[in-house]
């Protein structure tokens, strides 16, 4: 024995204190255990030296324990204090013939029962019949209960398990496949309605079944379910629970008096004489209805189909045969649902920056009364300002609006013999900029169409008339004019997709007066127009087009020869340059909003933000009326989410804008 084995064991002595107090011999040994932090294979080797058992220990049992005993004990009680140190330590016993073994608690429950040694470890394979349940179904059940070298599979064409194991333990999984594979006591039983609908009786039985159970206080005794392809009632239960529900299937299936072909659906969301029209287009009038055979041709239905709408109520008046009533409520259901809105959010930005220079001289020469030479010179608006100046000359009363745009500086001799001369100087600086942000945002239902203009209505002046009476010589001027819209508008139509996605066909229209640098003789629009479809997603923002535009335009006139004289040529010539520099783009943003919730937040955003601007503008008073006030909005009540009426205590005032602040 080496030294270090030499002490181990007598440290295990030691840690047992033999305490005979006494006995006489022949006495059954007392024995005070003291194990602190100590292995526990040392221990297990000192409990079988005591109590002369074999330990076989598993390879993960492992660690230290303390074990401590106050007053003596006998060999029987050291073992029973043995065992529930083991079991607090997660550890148990298993006895196996000669030897006990010892493993975790998860590794008992793939060891069988105790037998004999030879039986036990003998390895065997074995084919099991499974009769009434699916084998492929027991494998994830039994292969927990086997060790890591066993084998568990399942032949589904035969319905057989192939199991190779341990004797012991393959006997033990036959009894829980045993156990498991018995005969299902309940069926399927399907009945066929002649008069009634399969959805409506399903309906009604399964509130009894519901009833009876809750009744009992368990579970509903009977599946039922409905087949409305071919309007039939599945029952799946007990004989006895069949048996009585049968019964009232047979009982509900009469015909109703009166008529029983008839009914009055009413709609919800869809448009009844819209409806009306299309499933009497599908299914026929009056001795044409026909309906779907079983393999999908057409076959003459057993009776005529009549269909008409009530737009008070927005109902059907359906008189059609079970099996059509059938098809057409099946049909009206899918239809006749709630469909989602789609709020869209338009954005235009425009930014315009305009400039325009003019420079020039103009010359005129008239000496027509002496036969002397007559000259003008004519450049671009120039021209117009020697007109009103040979009408001042000859003393009539010049017109402002024919002056052109800008300075015009003259200087000259007008004289009525000899010759007259003027040079008339031309100047014009002008700058425009425009910056437009504009945002018309509209609701519409999945794939309505909707459309929001905001605008004026412009005058233009199309042409002008004068008529001279011939009585007394009045003179009767009139001019005509045509109106054009100028503002925004955007027409759309949502097609929601699976998910958040959906398709847009969009048409978005802004206009607005030009006031740019340059003069004009009327008003110019600028008019883009976009129209495209676009597939987004919800809440995202897309691009739908825009323009970046940068012009230059220089223009130079001159006299020939003249105007290239150095010094002196810019008395001879006029020029003029304009730059016009353009950025516009257009967003949309369309949001889902499924139902009332989303739309209300949507909703109570936009009219706070209006509410907010209409109170900041009511605190400045009204100029000129004292005590009057401002319009301000109701403050915007919360709905209520638990569908009960509001009791007037639980509804806020609104405050009367007539009150004052």
């Amino acid at each position: 024995m080496s030294p270090s084995a030499a002490v181990r064991r007598a440290l295990r002595v030691a840690a047992i204190l033999f305490v005979l107090a006494g006995a006489p011999v022949g006495a059954q040994q007392q024995f005070t255990l003291n194990f602190r932090d100590t292995d526990l294979r040392q221990v297990i080797e000192t409990v079988g030296e005591l109590t002369g058992r074999n330990f076989l220990p598993d390879p993960r049992v492992r660690g230290t324990v303390t074990l401590i005993s106050n007053t003596p004990m006998s060999l029987d009680a050291v073992y029973e204090a043995f065992l529930t140190m083991l079991s607090i330590n997660g550890f148990v016993t298993i006895d196996d013939g000669e030897f006990t073994r010892i493993v975790t608690d998860q590794t008992a429950r793939q060891l069988p029962s105790p037998t004999s040694a030879r039986e036990r470890e003998a390895l065997v394979t074995q084919v099991v019949r499974v009769d009434n349940v699916s084998a492929t179904a027991l494998v994830p059940i039994l292969r927990p209960m086997q060790a890591q070298y066993a084998h568990l599979t399942a032949i589904p064409n035969s319905n057989l398990l192939v199991i190779v194991d341990r004797k012991s333990n393959v006997d033990r999984l036959i009894e829980v496949i045993e156990a498991v594979d018995r005969e299902m006591v309940e069926d399927v039983e399907v009945i066929r309605l002649n008069h009634a609908f399969a959805g409506e009786v399903v309906q009604t039985l399964s509130a009894v079944a519901q009833a009876s159970a809750a009744a009992a206080g368990g579970a509903p005794g009977v599946q039922i379910v409905a087949d409305e392809r071919t309007n039939s009632v599945l029952l799946s239960g007990t004989a006895q629970a069949r048996l009585r529900y049968r019964a009232l299937v047979a009982y509900l299936d009469e015909p109703v008096e009166g008529g029983g072909d008839t009914r009055v659906r009413y709609l919800n969301y869809a448009d009844a004489e819209q409806l009306a029209t299309q499933l009497q287009q599908q299914f026929g009038g009056t001795g044409a209805a026909t309906a779907a055979g079983a393999n999908g041709a057409a076959a003459p239905s057993e009776g005529p189909v009549m269909i008409w709408a009530d737009a008070a109520t927005n109902a059907l008046v359906i008189s059609a045969p079970s099996r059509i009533m059938q098809s057409m409520m099946s049909i009206i259901d899918q239809i006749d649902i709630p469909r989602a809105q789609v709020l869209v959010e338009a954005i235009f930005v425009e930014v315009t920056d305009e400039k325009a220079a003019e420079l020039g001289v103009t010359w005129i020469v008239d000496g027509s009364d002496d036969d002397n030479a007559v000259g003008l010179t004519n450049f671009s608006s120039t021209t117009r300002g020697v007109v009103q100046l040979g009408a001042a000359a000859q003393g009539d009363q010049p017109s402002i609006n024919a002056i052109p745009d800008g300075a015009l500086i003259g200087v000259g001799r007008i004289r009525d013999t000899g010759t007259s001369w003027a040079a008339l100087l031309s100047a014009l600086r002008g700058d425009g900029s425009t910056n437009i942000i504009a945002t018309p945002h509209v609701t519409v239902l999945d794939n309505d169409e909707a459309e929001i203009s905001v605008g004026q209505e412009v005058p233009f002046l199309t042409g002008s008339f004068t008529a001279t009476g011939t009585s007394d010589g009045a003179i009767n001027p009139f001019q005509t004019i045509q109106r054009e819209p100028v503002g925004t508008s955007l027409r759309i139509t949502p097609q929601i997709n699976e998910g958040d996605g959906m398709k847009l066909r969009i048409e978005v229209e802004q206009s607005s007066i030009n006031f740019g640098a340059g003069g004009a003789v009327d008003l110019i629009t600028n008019n883009r127009t976009i129209s495209t479809s676009v597939a987004a997603r919800d809440g995202e923002i897309l691009v739908l087009g825009g323009l970046i535009d940068d012009q230059l335009r220089e223009t130079e006139q001159r006299v020939p020869g003249l105007g290239r004289v150095p010094g002196l040529g810019w008395l001879f010539r006029a020029r003029s340059t304009e730059r016009v520099k353009t950025n516009l783009m257009v967003f949309i943003r369309p949001t889902i909003l499924r139902d009332n919730i989303q739309a209300g937040v949507h909703t109570s955003r936009k009219y706070n933000y209006i509410r907010e601007m209409q109170r900041l503008q009511a605190e400045r008073p009204v100029q000129l009326m004292r005590g009057e006030t401002r319009p301000l909005l109701p403050e915007l009540e919360e709905p209520d989410r638990t569908g009960e009426p509001r009791s007037e205590a639980d509804t806020p005032e609104t405050r009367n804008p007539d009150d004052g602040d």
